[in-house]
C-alpha cells in the first residue's frame, strides 16, 4: 500500500534520483480529509509545532509534531507539503496571535512518485 506524507517541504533525498513526480494542488478540505482518515504519517518535528497548532485552528486539520521519520519515497508514494504565507518565524515558546492565524494563507500541494 502506498504511504502518505505530510510535511512542510520537500527535499531531493527524499527521491530516487531517476524519479519521475506529480504535483497537485490541494483545498484545505482534501487535506483534511485525507489527515483525518488516518492515512497520512507526520514527517514534522517538534520545531512546527506552533505553525500545526495554526492549521488546527484555522482549518481544523490536527497533523502531530513528533520526531520526523526519514522520508524515502517509492513509486505511488506521495507527500502533501504545506506552504505557509504570512506566518512570522516565532522563536522560544512564542505563539501566534489570532490575527495573525487569520490573516495567514496555507497552500497544500501533493507530491506523488509516478516511477
Amino acid at each position: 500500500m502506498a504511504t502518505i506524507f505530510f510535511g512542510l517541504a520537500i527535499a531531493d533525498s527524499m527521491f530516487e534520483p531517476t524519479t519521475t513526480i506529480r504535483r497537485q494542488p490541494l483545498s484545505a478540505d482534501e487535506v483534511k480529509t485525507i489527515v483525518g482518515s488516518g492515512r497520512a504519517t507526520s514527517a514534522c518535528n517538534a520545531s512546527h509545532a506552533n505553525t500545526l497548532s495554526a492549521l488546527a485552528a484555522k482549518h481544523g486539520i490536527v497533523i502531530s509534531a513528533q520526531g520526523a521519520p526519514k522520508v524515502a519515497l517509492k513509486p505511488g508514494d506521495s507527500i502533501v507539503v504545506m506552504s505557509v504565507r504570512g506566518l512570522p518565524r516565532l522563536e522560544g515558546t512564542a505563539q501566534y496571535s489570532d490575527e495573525q492565524i487569520a490573516a495567514a494563507t496555507f497552500v497544500f500541494g501533493k507530491w506523488t512518485v509516478l516511477s
